[in-house]
């Protein structure tokens, strides 16, 4: 009953989401002005409002009790191009090709299934990402690669997306609501999150290469819940992949939203109104403007 229960929940959320879609497109058509822009803008308040209305149909009043924030593109980026780093640092081991090059032999060598393992990221993910440089660069040097890879566990590599995230985080762990980051990564995440001083903010990390699954299976999701201590339902989920992030989450039975479109910052002037340490208001917590 209770995978029945499950599996009616996703079919619904898909349907829901193709509606939702179907509508946009015939607000903004091919041909997009200020006019509809604007008529675009109402209809995406209604669809919000649809989305809140279809999750109480499921689960009653909406009081999210655990925030969920996805890694890469969300919380941090990386500090410079993917491809200067290759070139800049594969320059005296004999890499010749441009950024361009580099880019786009990244981008193919990503988009290839990866036979070795069922996941990308197995442990501290080193064969996948000695594939991912060699096929990038045209450079097999094992002393490359390894400067490669310590670079981007250092805080050198990446920044925060939101500088007053820190505030903002502090401010909803004070309101009773749990957080936690979910994230298709390998094992550096956790000094990586050391490094970067943003890993006393979280109450729990999931991460692919630990859990054994990846974004969009919707088992890391429920083991974040699981470490919170949190109903699925009673979290929402933040990140920037419309499949991996915000499919997965809402498989799993949680709340999602689309970093740089749902959510553009975590503002704390944004946190609203709480009772019994628990924040009454849904999402209103992260929307930005």
């Amino acid at each position: 009953m209770e995978a029945a229960r499950k599996k009616l929940t996703r079919v619904l959320s898909r349907t829901f989401i193709s509606n939702v879609k179907d509508k946009a497109q015939r607000v903004m058509g091919s041909g997009s002005s200020f006019k509809g822009l604007a008529k675009y803008s109402t209809s995406a308040a209604a669809v919000v409002k649809d989305y809140e209305d279809y999750r109480k149909s499921l689960y009653g009043d909406i009081t999210h009790k655990a925030l969920l924030v996805d890694a890469v593109g969300t919380l941090v980026v990386p500090s410079q191009p993917m491809a200067q780093i290759y070139r800049q640092i594969g320059e005296k081991y004999g890499v010749e090709y441009s950024e361009d090059e580099i880019l786009r032999r990244y981008r193919w060598a990503y988009g290839q299934p990866w036979g070795r393992s069922r996941l990308r990221y197995v442990n501290d993910g080193r064969p996948f990402w000695q594939y991912i440089v060699s096929s990038s660069t045209g450079c097999s040097d094992t002393q490359y690669f390894e400067e490669l890879y310590n670079y981007y566990t250092t805080e050198k590599a990446w920044h925060l997306c939101d500088p007053d995230a820190e505030k903002v985080f502090e401010a909803i762990k004070k309101a009773g609501v749990k957080l936690a980051v979910v994230s298709n990564f390998d094992t550096r995440l956790r000094p990586l999150l050391r490094a970067l001083n943003c890993d006393h903010w979280f109450d729990a990390v999931a991460v692919s290469a630990e859990v054994a699954a990846e974004k969009p299976n919707p088992t890391i999701f429920l083991k974040a819940c699981e470490l919170l201590e949190v109903k699925p339902e009673d979290a929402v989920h933040v990140g920037d992949d419309r499949r991996n992030d915000i499919w997965g989450a809402r498989d799993a039975g949680c709340d999602a939203w689309l970093w740089g479109s749902d959510v553009h910052s975590f503002k704390e002037d944004s946190i609203t109104r709480t009772s019994h340490n628990e924040m009454e208001t849904g999402m209103q917590f992260l929307q930005g403007n």
